[in-house]
């Protein structure tokens, strides 16, 4: 089950769409200390509909978080004091949206370099009135190290993150055990990191890595039973009746 909106994640920025001969992505391991720098996507192409400019010309001011390196005061940010939950590559936003709509008692930030994807649920907010909701247009990985203040998440989501398919390509994956020690130092105590994939490879592969992080306890026996919370996407749909399965992983950082 492919979404072509899946948050992106690879060294190189060669797109998943590379012909079989494109060069693999270097080793971090080989690249000297500056250049060892870990992505949360890849740029695709895309147009920008009249609808979601629109959306980001009206509801871009009030709800697209600029980009700063500077810690953000969550509370004047939401005009409140509430959990915040912050989700890595929202696509188009359809899930983001109904999340947010479903949980009005938290608050989410949502990363995202794809414009139409920021176009697109910006006009959501709109549409569904949302006000716990905002988004930055920008590098997650940046955005955490800068924006995010250590310790201070309730959640991360990482839904269907790209499973560079091609064993050669795996490295490019973006949960691996450099992300998820970031990850773990922005969740506070009792915080969560719920990934989910359509990809069973994939799936194994984050369920070692989070099983290998000390600060993480699996609050499943393997995977977790999709999460109330989660709405089904509509390539998640598409994919349960073809047969495909989904795998949801739900880990916590420790007291």
């Amino acid at each position: 089950m492919q979404d072509s909106n899946r948050p992106q994640d690879a060294e190189t920025g060669i797109p998943d769409t590379a012909p079989a001969d494109a060069p693999e992505a270097p080793n971090l391991g080989d690249l000297p200390p500056h250049a060892r720098t870990i992505r949360s996507y890849v740029m695709r192409a895309g147009r920008t509909t009249e609808a979601q400019a629109k959306a980001l010309s009206e509801l871009g001011p009030r709800f697209l978080l600029p980009y700063q390196e500077r810690l953000l005061d969550l509370p004047a940010t939401f005009g409140r004091t509430a959990p915040v939950v912050l989700e890595i590559g929202f696509g188009m936003g359809d899930a983001t949206a109904k999340i947010a709509e479903g949980q009005p008692d938290t608050d989410y930030i949502g990363c995202e370099v794809h414009e139409p994807g920021v176009g697109a649920l910006l006009k959501q907010i709109g549409d569904r009135g949302l006000s716990n909701l905002r988004l930055i247009r920008h590098d997650a990985v940046m955005v955490l190290e800068n924006m995010i203040p250590p310790g201070s998440l309730a959640g991360i989501h990482i839904f269907f993150p790209d499973p560079w398919h091609k064993k050669r390509h795996n490295k490019r994956r973006l949960i691996q055990s450099p992300l998820v020690a970031k990850l773990v130092t922005h969740l506070a105590p009792g915080g969560y990191l719920h990934c989910a994939t359509d990809w069973e490879p994939y799936a194994q592969q984050m369920l070692e890595v989070l099983s290998a992080e000390p600060a993480l306890v699996n609050t499943a026996e393997g995977y977790a039973e999709k999460p109330a919370y989660r709405p089904l996407t509509k390539f998640e749909n598409r994919g349960l009746k073809l047969g495909h399965g989904v795998w949801d992983l739900v880990f916590r950082k420790k007291a």
